[in-house]
């Protein structure tokens, strides 16, 4: 469907195009010069909106839409909007090479069906034409192959048309790469103020109804003890001291939990001392590989540790694996860490295991996390990203 309404459609939108060009350079030296090229680039803008929707109906393949006009106050500045529009300018690009490919979609689904079916036929069309006797020739033998070749042509011809065409509507009708990197960037900057904002929601429950309820208790339990001490009971005595020794090395536990996931102080040696431990307190045998020439940032290695112990978290939980390996390298001015373990595999990013979460925090930093794990395992998790910010 797409190709066969590709040559209207590329007609149309290749002479609106070079109308708008040829019209634009005409009029470029009177006033009216300026205003007209202002509306065709409007439209042009509109017409490249409605092939990207048409890209993503018929081809199975959505384009990003991208970032709406904007619409300062005053005639002048809208027009230098207009003008200086990187969206409008890439999709009068795009009708004007619309134009030969959507000349070759129609070729392929209209002329060279029919051309297959001459050729299949020719033997016979030769002699519905000329009556009479005639010997088979050449061309009758090599006529009907001929035509089923260029026949199973034509898928071949209409997947390759189909993929270019996906190609030029991604790269000229979706956003800029500068106003895709700015939509990657705010989404990060979204991530990392939703994970900051929870987490310090997290210590302050903790601190709440962990910690501050255990110095409360242990508070009164001293004060129990001053009563003993008083009333010179020592076996109730010792009982309180007893008690207040254990709340207190809860309490120094829960602080130390605290502190550690605020920043681990396992990483004031770097990732090669760090991770050793985080994989020493797996319940799963965990075996470790660290190649870093060079520390990465700070930020780097603290994201490379909660990733890590996130994924270690997982295979504990999750997986049923015997054993698992942690691998950290750098090169070409990227860190990747690479968890493998010997599960029952079949984890997917969303089903509860937190790749979700891990894939934001890596993307905050312009990092990609890639999953292997089909159904019987093993599983292998890998999160790559930059060594600096």
């Amino acid at each position: 469907m797409f190709a066969v309404l590709g040559l209207p459609l590329g007609v149309l939108g290749g002479l609106y195009a070079v109308a708008v060009l040829y019209a634009g350079a005409l009029l470029s030296l009177t006033v009216l010069g300026l205003p007209f090229v202002v509306a065709a680039l409007a439209g042009a803008r509109a017409i490249g909106g409605l092939h990207r929707r048409l890209v993503g109906r018929l081809l199975h393949t959505p384009v990003p839409a991208p970032s709406p006009l904007p619409r300062p106050t005053g005639l002048l500045a809208r027009g230098r909007a207009v003008l200086t529009d990187p969206v409008a300018w890439r999709a009068l690009v795009y009708l004007l090479l619309r134009l030969p490919l959507g000349a070759l979609g129609f070729l392929t689904v209209v002329g060279l069906p029919a051309a297959s079916l001459w050729l299949t036929g020719f033997p016979l069309w030769v002699r519905l034409m000329e009556p009479g006797p005639r010997p088979v020739g050449w061309l009758d033998a090599g006529a009907v192959p001929a035509g089923l070749a260029v026949l199973l042509a034509v898928p071949a011809l209409l997947r390759a048309l189909g993929t270019a065409n996906r190609a030029l509507a991604r790269a000229l009708l979706g956003p800029a790469r500068s106003q895709q990197r700015v939509r990657e960037l705010e989404h990060a900057r979204a991530t990392l103020l939703a994970e900051g904002t929870e987490r310090l929601r997290g210590l302050e429950r903790d601190l709440h109804d962990g910690t501050q309820a255990q110095l409360v208790a242990l508070a009164i339990t001293l004060s129990l003890a001053d009563d003993a001490l008083t009333l010179t009971d020592l076996e109730r005595l010792r009982t309180l001291l007893d008690r207040a020794r254990g709340q207190t090395d809860d309490t120094i536990t829960g602080l130390r939990r605290l502190t550690r996931g605020i920043n681990p102080v396992a990483l004031d040696g770097g990732l090669a001392e760090a991770l050793p431990g985080l994989a020493a307190a797996a319940p799963v045998p965990v075996t470790v590989r660290v190649d870093l020439p060079e520390r990465p940032a700070e930020a780097i290695e603290r994201v490379v540790y909660f990733c890590a112990a996130e994924l270690l978290t997982n295979v504990a939980k999750h997986s049923g694996a015997h054993a698992a390996a942690l691998a950290v390298s750098s090169a070409d001015g990227r860190v990747r860490l690479t968890v493998r373990d010997d599960g029952r595999g079949g984890a997917l990013p969303g089903a509860g295991s937190g790749l979700s979460g891990l894939a934001e925090r890596l993307a905050a930093v312009d990092g990609a996390l890639a999953v292997q794990s089909p159904p019987g395992g093993p599983t292998t998790v890998t999160a790559d990203l930059p060594d600096r910010l």
